[in-house]
This record gives C-alpha cells, structure tokens and sequence, in this order.
C-alpha cells in the first residue's frame, strides 16, 4: 500500500480553491470538479460529494473539530503573517515560538481546518 496524501471537505469548492491557490500560493496538479489536489500532496473534496461517496446520512462531518492541521513552511513568515492580515484570516494564534524554537502561527481555512505555518527548520 502506497500513502498518497491528506483529503479535507470543503463546502464551496471555488471558495476553498481560491484560498489554497491564490493566498497561500499552492499550485493544482490536478483538478477533477469535486476534488482538487495541489502539488503540495494535498486535496480538497467538495463536501455533497465527498458524503455521497461515504454514504449520504449515515455519517456527519464535524466541523472546528481542532484536531487536524495541515502544515506548511515559509521562509518569510512574518511578511506571510501580515498578508493574511489582509484577507480576513481568522487566526488561532499570531506567529509564536515553539518549545524547539521554531516559530509558527496557527489559522483557519475557509472551512475552519486549521493550518499552521512554521518557518524552516534546520535539520542538521
């Protein structure tokens, strides 16, 4: 068995491919409607569909579940901090140092998955 990547439902498919592709700059590799997937190794899954697929009415979706994060680095966190100060991001927390020393800050999507963003770690 081969891992391929996290899936996350969406409600609006536009709405969450505009966020991913045009605020957080990640590119699609593919896009098939319902479902998109970036180049970061990641999809997006339109919500009606995704619970057709499960069967519709026997499972629930429970959003702000808190208990998932998609993570990113960037080297410019600060400049990306002050960005998304722009497109009325809902922060969970401002740009924090972790217990290793990494800095990171901690939002969420347009769906309420939380995404964090670190800078680099060196690994050496």
């Amino acid at each position: 068995m081969k891992y391929i990547c996290p899936l996350i439902v969406v409600k609006d498919i536009t709405v969450s491919r505009n966020f991913y592709e045009n605020i957080l700059g990640q590119k699609v590799k593919y896009d098939f409607g319902e479902n998109i997937f970036f180049e970061g190794d990641f999809a997006i899954h339109l919500k009606e569909h995704y619970l057709r697929l499960i069967g519709e009415g026997r499972y629930h979706l429970i959003e702000r579940s808190n208990n998932f994060e998609l993570y990113f680095e960037e080297d410019e966190l600060e400049k990306l901090y002050n960005e998304l100060m722009h497109h009325d991001v809902e922060f969970i927390h401002e740009i924090i140092e972790q217990p290793w020393g990494q800095k990171v800050m901690r939002f969420y999507d347009p769906d309420h998955h939380i995404i964090e963003v670190g800078a680099p770690i060196p690994l050496e």
